[in-house]
């Protein structure tokens, strides 16, 4: 069967001095430490460690083959989004890192296809450069969860979501600055209790505030890491949806009945989660991600779902290939 990660990410070799192009610190930029190992810097503090995965397309085919990935979908990691920038400045930056993907990609074109940011703090623009992206040969559009205090809900992010339903632009939602920061700098609790967090929650606005109803049935959405807390909590939702008439006053039906308006990843690493999750939303809604290359990302690519004995060789099928080639139109 056809394999493909639809969720990896990526960081270009090089990218031009950004604080010394707009004149303001504190930018991202990658300090090399040598034997393809660097350090993602944002101005003088250190971001992440990384490694030559993701700027060599070399070391990429190899691991890749590795582990029997046919094809994997690239994106760019959400530190470069640039949203709390002047919207001029984040659109310079999504042309410098959707450039950047593609010519990744060219270098292997039958095996690495991408995903595009777009300056989503301004939905004029953002649509643009989404318009543009797709005309360059990206597979979709990739984007953060919300812009500030702007969530999902928002008029100006509703505004982009309907935009790509119009123009067949698929969108993976990332999550990404999240909250509690003060309560969680310890223990990577940041990425393990506020990222699932932050996605369920982008999820819940959506539903709950109507946003759904507005949203055309061509948009197609994935949300990351097996949709966060989402699949787990559904139950309490759907159980305070039938409860509380505050909860239900802006959303007609109840949480449960709008799985089937999103896909979500297979970044769960659980056997027990990942078949929960294909129970609650459907075999044909779980995509094969990994969050490849970084050291929560899933080391052995495709372990879970080859190995589990609680999915059906149909199942398998559909979440490691047939339902990205579908969702994103591979062609």
């Amino acid at each position: 069967m056809t394999v493909v990660d639809m969720h990896t990410h990526f960081f270009p070799e090089s990218w031009p001095d950004l604080a010394e192009r707009f004149g303001t610190p504190d930018w991202p930029w990658m300090k090399h430490l040598g034997d393809g190992k660097a350090v993602v810097m944002i101005g003088d503090a250190e971001f992440r460690p990384v490694y030559s995965a993701c700027w060599d397309v070399a070391c990429r085919l190899e691991e890749m083959d590795r582990d029997g990935i046919d094809h994997q979908i690239l994106c760019a990691t959400p530190v470069l989004f640039a949203y709390m920038r002047k919207p001029k400045e984040a659109a310079d930056c999504a042309r410098i890192f959707n450039e950047a993907a593609r010519d990744l990609a060219a270098q292997a074109p039958d095996r690495l296809a991408t995903l595009a940011q777009v300056p989503l703090q301004d939905t004029d623009l953002a649509c643009r450069e989404a318009e543009r992206a797709m005309g360059d040969g990206h597979l979709g559009i990739q984007i953060g969860n919300h812009v500030g205090d702007r969530d999902l809900d928002d008029e100006g992010l509703i505004a982009f979501l309907q935009h790509c339903g119009d123009i067949g632009a698929p969108v993976l939602v990332h999550p990404w600055d999240m909250l509690g920061r003060e309560r969680m700098s310890q223990w990577m609790l940041q990425w393990l209790v506020a990222m699932p967090a932050e996605t369920q929650l982008s999820i819940l606005r959506l539903i709950l505030s109507g946003a759904f109803e507005r949203l055309p049935r061509s948009l197609k959405l994935c949300f990351a890491h097996g949709g966060g807390s989402f699949a787990y909590l559904l139950g309490r939702a759907d159980n305070a949806w039938r409860e509380r008439d505050i909860v239900r006053k802006d959303c007609p039906n109840p949480p449960s009945s709008y799985v089937d308006r999103f896909s979500v990843d297979s970044a769960v690493f659980d056997e027990g989660a990942l078949r929960l999750l294909v129970d609650v939303m459907g075999e044909e809604r779980v995509m094969f991600g990994t969050d490849y290359p970084f050291p929560l990302g899933e080391q052995q690519m495709g372990s879970l779902v080859r190995g589990t004995g609680r999915l059906s060789d149909e199942e398998k099928r559909r979440i490691l290939g047939a339902n990205a080639m579908e969702f994103f139109g591979w062609p």
